[in-house]
């Protein structure tokens, strides 16, 4: 979690006399709702009953389960919190499924409430790289939309025509060229591929141009020149498949009499010097 900002310690420290617990009480369930994306927490602490779990909508389970008023309390706190980490430049997204944010339209719904009142305030510190605490580059500016699913997060900036995508920390800025991006989600199973929803339905991230930034693991890169003389490069696991299934289609041809033993031997020392 990022380090507090003066009047995030503030908060932090008036909640914590407000309710009677100590300000490393309050900052254990602010952690968790980090990690829980604004909208759960899973936490322990001796002053909350020991182990519980707090959920946006109503559900509150704590250690001490017949003491009603640590309940009330470990709630009150939870659902403060939760609203000021929703009133953040870039508020949290929950992780069970793809969310989104729509031009700031939820900071301005929900900033201020929590029981302080006023304009939303800047609980951490901005991360370095990206304005008022953003993970994009600055110079993007504010996007149309956010969202996060899994390890990955995106935003949207239709203006500039650019698509900014974190996976696993790995930041790359894509030209969107004529989509109007809806939606970004991250397709499970091997290679994890990324995907977005456009005007014209479910692409790729793989065809959208990589402005800059670190896209390893988004697209391959391409294949280096082999110098003359030098040893292919090793086979992965697929292609060594994909080799062998070329030689038995081989043999299956040799013993059909379409291509000569000679022929299949040049083509099978060919593909197993791959290997």
């Amino acid at each position: 979690m990022q380090s507090l900002t003066p009047e995030g310690q503030r908060r932090v420290s008036e909640l914590s006399q407000r309710y009677f617990v100590s300000t490393d009480a309050v900052m254990t369930l602010l952690r968790a709702l980090v990690n829980g994306h604004g909208t759960m927490a899973q936490f322990h602490h001796p002053e909350l009953g020991g182990a519980g779990q707090w959920m946006q909508g109503g559900m509150t389970m704590i250690g001490d389960m017949f003491n009603s008023g640590l309940k009330a309390k470990v709630e009150g706190l939870c659902s403060e919190l939760s609203s000021l980490l929703a009133s953040q430049p870039f508020a949290p997204s929950p992780a069970s499924h793809q969310s989104q944010t729509q031009g700031g339209q939820q900071q301005q719904q929900q900033g201020g409430s929590g029981g302080f009142g006023g304009s939303p305030v800047s609980l951490f510190v901005p991360a370095s790289g990206g304005g008022s605490g953003s993970w994009w580059p600055g110079e993007l500016g504010v996007p149309s939309s956010t969202g996060s699913q899994n390890d990955i997060r995106y935003a949207y900036f239709p203006g500039a025509r650019r698509l900014a995508v974190d996976v696993n920390g790995r930041v790359s800025v894509h030209d969107t060229l004529d989509h109007q991006i809806s939606g970004v989600s991250q397709q499970q199973g091997s290679g994890a591929s990324v995907t977005f929803t456009s005007q014209y339905g479910v692409v790729s991230l793989q065809s959208l141009p990589v402005v800059s930034g670190d896209a390893a693991g988004q697209q391959a890169p391409a294949a280096a020149p082999t110098q003359a003389g030098a040893a292919p490069p090793r086979a992965s696991s697929a292609q060594e498949a994909d080799i062998f299934a070329a030689i038995e289609r081989l043999a299956d041809l040799r013993q059909k009499g379409i291509i000569t033993e000679q022929e299949f031997a040049a083509k099978k020392t060919d593909l197993l010097s791959r290997l």
